[in-house]
């Protein structure tokens, strides 16, 4: 669908975000932190203001399994506003054995995406993974640094460990000042063991009982609607199913959370959010065949009302996740502060978040201060 990648806020800023991710045989840890903290990701963008369109593009590099003439990289997806195709393709990742080409990957996502054109856009690639960052034999680090850099590109590196210190990340983070972005050193693991994302805290069941109850909400509509809604749903269940430590449902709370803000838009196929994002529009004017089945059987008035409706049941249900979000936001931190300290694992979330907020600041965007 092409409203897919529009940028439907009129005015808004855009944040182009693509993540290039190792799926080596050694990654296991990298892709399950990515699935597990995807959400808070997402949520640390949404308290930007003003609000930013962003567009998130994935792409894999790594492994055996793929095309040698691409380098061993695929693209997943191209830069779309649609956060559930982004975690439905996340979630499709596995790893195995393979040559690791950090140039090429940033090299195909800065010469094949359509970044945004406007002077205000931050336009940013996260490379994550291990080995050597230099094993390209036909394309240097420093071409794609140059070419990053002509084309409004910022290029941060994430050097992954297993919780012991490499001479490999050096390369990573002299990649990383070439192209004028940060470089962080993660422990690939820490997403499954790090406390805070552990903690089951009093909100929990709540939230993800209003998440499902959302779902209620959207109108699905256009030739692909149900499947979107579907793929909605499927998410969810995702997200539940995440991988983590002592039963507490992280991605899933992060991800009931992400979904009571304004990053996630689901104009392409929801009446509610087209409704919200286009004023003009009229659902009266939609044909029957585009309608759900229930709103076959109504009068172009009875359409109108019912939009209306499931509107405010939305905001109702997203202002109390809101609510308990920020509840439970002050349970972890109340937590947090009887555990014991350890500075030394910085998890994948960690490093993605205080980087982007920095490089967002930078182009004008404001955060409340922590």
């Amino acid at each position: 669908n092409e409203r897919e990648n529009e940028n439907p806020i009129t005015g808004a800023k855009t944040i182009d975000l693509v993540l290039c991710l190792d799926v080596s045989g050694s990654m296991d840890g990298l892709i399950e932190s990515a699935k597990i903290r995807m959400w808070d990701v997402v949520n640390e963008l949404a308290k930007a203001k003003p609000t930013p369109n962003l567009r998130v593009s994935l792409y894999s590099y790594g492994t055996d399994t793929y095309d040698p003439k691409t380098g061993w990289v695929r693209k997943e997806i191209d830069l779309s506003t649609d956060l559930d195709e982004v975690y439905a393709k996340l979630n499709k990742l596995r790893t195995g054995g393979g040559t690791e080409l950090v140039a090429r990957v940033t090299q195909t996502a800065i010469k094949e995406q359509k970044w945004s054109d406007t002077a205000d856009a931050l336009k940013v690639i996260f490379v994550c993974g291990n080995e050597p960052a230099n094993q390209d034999k036909d394309v240097s680090l420093s071409d794609v640094a140059d070419l990053a850099k002509k084309s409004g590109i910022v290029i941060n590196t994430i050097y992954c460990n297993r919780g012991q210190a490499s001479t490999e990340a050096a390369g990573w983070s002299d990649f990383a000042a070439l192209c004028g972005g940060k470089y962080a050193s993660i422990n690939q693991e820490a997403a499954r063991t790090d406390f805070a994302a552990n903690i089951k805290a009093p909100q929990d069941e709540k939230l993800l009982e209003l998440s499902g109850k959302l779902n209620k909400t959207y109108i699905a509509y256009g030739g692909k609607g149900q499947e979107a809604a579907e793929k909605q749903r499927a998410q969810d269940a995702a997200a539940a199913a995440a991988p983590g430590a002592g039963g507490a449902p992280q991605a899933a709370v992060a991800r009931a959370e992400a979904k009571a803000n304004a990053l996630y838009r689901n104009a392409a196929w929801d009446l509610v959010d087209r409704k919200k994002e286009d004023k003009e529009f009229d659902v009266r004017k939609l044909k029957e065949d585009e309608l759900c089945d229930e709103m076959k059987k109504m009068t172009p008035d009875e359409r109108v009302e019912f939009v209306k409706k499931k509107a405010e049941e939305r905001a109702a249900i997203q202002k109390e996740i809101n609510d308990l979000s920020a509840a439970r936001a002050k349970y972890i931190a109340e937590e947090v502060k009887k555990a014991p300290k350890n500075p030394g694992e910085q998890a994948l979330d960690a490093a993605l978040k205080g980087i982007i907020r920095e490089q967002a600041t930078g182009k004008g965007f404001e955060f409340e201060k922590k």
